[in-house]
């Protein structure tokens, strides 16, 4: 996801934009560029192809000073035209008018064609450019830019978050926000706008959250927002409880290392407040949720990528542990078909970021299915003041802290963590869960921060296991139960890092097909708890053992697999049951996909081609 850097100061804001690039890099990107209006209220622009550090070499090789107390700022992540220095942002039209750009404008090319014909040159692929120039005809009639964008936006469909600046109006930055997400940064005399709270960290703890339609008059000593029906509105400032060192490396060599070791903490935090010594607080989910909880009959989960893989495990455990029907859907496929709403329904969305687009879209079509219906929704997200958290009737919010590496993990290990507390909940409320079996969870859980800080302690082993992908271009993952979706997310892992070909099936599924795929060139990884599916899991082991197949098992401590030639165990946790199993078998997933990802020399914390979050479709 491109990522919005901006502000108006009495400062030069340049190393704040910059800085704040810096800190979107994990967004994933391709170009970046900043403009801005220098001292003589002239637009200057530098775009560079590649890293932050290319943006900020050209701008030390820039023969005036590149400098200004007002500009705007971007990475771009490829949709409309390739990677190159013409599609980069800001774009600006006629040296007059500067815009960065998030989202996708659907009717770009009508209005492109309109453009042509008034004479305006296009000199991108991107759909960004109309939104310059549109913005443009409008100042030809008026200073006022405020105006100008608000009369320029009735013209676009689509998602966008903007950030535009003027020479007309020197002294405003304005922001929009449709669809994708947009902050202001509150500062003293001076202010700023961001997709993400951690770009501005530096420079303020004070932000107000854009809602969906509004636009923003920012100049340095005052915000003006207009909703979208034109009217001025006050939205509330919030404190963000993030330190500016939250999203540093540390000790760490990548992002994806450090938050890796950070879920022991990451689950504390998300479990804090939400149980007692034996019992889930249902309250955590919302003060309706006992009454939304004792009314319905299923769950429907709707979520992408990792978070569709937290909902396959929940799954299991609603239809084993309280026997409740549960369906999950990716979100791109439901929104775009015409699903039977069930009355007596819990939806359920998980995303991280809370902006996922496909999610939203999905979650907003189901609201406008509701009337008549028994219908509930509830969303599973990182971010207080996301779109998914404000369009549903419930929410809890996990704990995980800012995520800057692409491949998700501590965010997937909360998300677990927090659809264990809904099952036990749903149970609890609906009286299909007694007390020693909610106590029994509620212990598992407690531990589950240990569990996870032992399974960390096995890395030097896996790291050794890794090695035996140095060559390798395919994987297959095997799991059973619960595993069955840990080994989808090991695989998934092992794909995004280190541009392996990986695949996972059910264990049982192997002789439907993929058997006929195991060489001795094609590892196979497993995970093999000690449940009441280890039996049947060894017998999946030994058809692979015997087709001259690469093994690398994690199991239980206490069960009796033993390495051998072409098998290679990983003795790697004990005392795990239905719930923390998954959760903690996931962290040795993780941990073998960064080291492959290291042997590979890939780019670990933003592999090629993929994006943080996913806010256009």
């Amino acid at each position: 996801m491109c990522g919005i850097v901006g502000g108006i100061a009495e400062r030069s804001v340049t190393p704040i934009l910059l800085e704040g690039l810096r800190r979107l890099e994990y967004r994933g990107y391709d170009s970046s560029g900043i403009a801005l209006l220098d001292i003589d209220n002239v637009m200057q622009r530098v775009r560079a192809i590649g890293k932050i550090k290319q943006l900020e070499n050209k701008i030390e090789q820039e023969t005036t000073s590149f400098s200004g107390n007002i500009g705007i700022a971007h990475t771009r992540w490829a949709t409309h035209g390739i990677p190159s220095e013409n599609n980069a942002h800001p774009h600006i039209c006629n040296n007059k008018v500067a815009v960065v750009h998030n989202g996708i404008i659907e009717n770009y090319q009508t209005l492109k064609q309109a453009q042509i014909t008034a004479g305006y040159r296009f000199t991108s692929e991107t759909d960004t450019e109309v939104v310059a120039h549109a913005i443009h005809q409008q100042l030809e009639t008026t200073d006022d830019l405020l105006q100008a964008v608000t009369t320029a936006l009735t013209e676009f469909e689509g998602a966008y978050a903007l950030g535009v600046i003027a020479i007309n109006d020197p002294d405003t930055l304005i922001a929009a926000r449709k669809g994708s997400p947009l902050v202001i940064g509150i500062g003293i005399g001076e202010h700023f706008i961001a997709s993400d709270v951690s770009a501005l960290l530096p420079v303020t703890q004070n932000f107000i959250f854009l809602e969906e339609g509004d636009v923003a008059k920012l100049t340095r000593q005052s915000v003006e927002i207009y909703d979208v029906s034109g009217k001025r509105v006050e939205r509330p400032v919030k404190q963000s409880s993030l330190s500016v060192t939250a999203v540093e490396l540390g000790e760490h060599r990548h992002y994806m290392h450090k938050e890796i070791f950070e879920q022991p903490k990451a689950v504390s935090d998300t479990l804090e407040g939400r149980i007692t010594q034996d019992k889930v607080l249902v309250s955590s989910f919302g003060s309706q949720a006992e009454v939304i909880f004792d009314s319905i009959e299923q769950l429907h989960i709707i979520a992408c990528g990792t978070s569709y893989h937290a909902g396959l495990v929940a799954k299991y455990w609603a239809e084993d542990i309280i026997g409740l029907p549960c369906q999950v859907e990716v979100a791109s496929e439901f929104r775009y078909r015409n699903p039977v709403i069930q009355n007596n329904t819990l939806f359920v969305t998980i995303s991280q970021s809370g902006e996922t687009a496909d999610t939203l879209a999905a979650l907003q079509q189901i609201n406008t299915k509701r009337e008549g219906k028994n219908i509930s929704t509830l969303t599973i997200c990182n971010v207080a003041e996301s779109s998914l958290t404000r369009e549903s009737e419930l929410s809890y919010l996990t704990h995980a802290g800012p995520e800057i590496g692409v491949a998700s993990t501590k965010a997937f290990t909360t998300q677990l963590v927090a659809l264990a507390l809904l099952v036990t909940s749903i149970g609890k409320v609906k009286s299909t869960l007694d007390e020693k079996r909610e106590k029994h969870i509620v212990n598992g859980l407690q531990k589950l921060p240990n569990l996870i800080t032992n399974a960390l302690t096995h890395e030097k082993e896996i790291e050794t296991v890794a090695q035996l992908f140095a060559d390798k271009e395919h994987a297959l993952f095997l799991g059973r139960g619960t595993m069955y979706p840990i080994a989808m997310e090991g695989a998934l892992k092992l794909k995004e890092i280190s541009y392996i070909h990986a695949e996972a099936y059910p264990a049982g599924e192997l002789k439907h097909g993929p058997l006929a795929l195991i060489d001795e060139n094609m590892p196979v990884v497993a995970i093999a708890p000690l449940d009441d599916l280890l039996e049947k899991l060894k017998s999946n082991l030994q058809e692979v053992k015997a087709r001259g197949g690469q093994m690398i098992v994690f199991e239980d401590e206490q069960s009796d697999i033993s390495s051998e030639v072409g098998f290679k165990v990983v003795k790697s946790t004990t005392n795990v049951g239905r719930i923390t199993a998954p959760i903690t078998y996931n962290i040795l997933l993780q941990l073998l996909s960064y080291h492959v990802a290291l042997i590979k020399g890939t780019d670990v914390d933003q592999p090629r081609n993929l994006a943080k979050s996913v806010t256009v479709e």
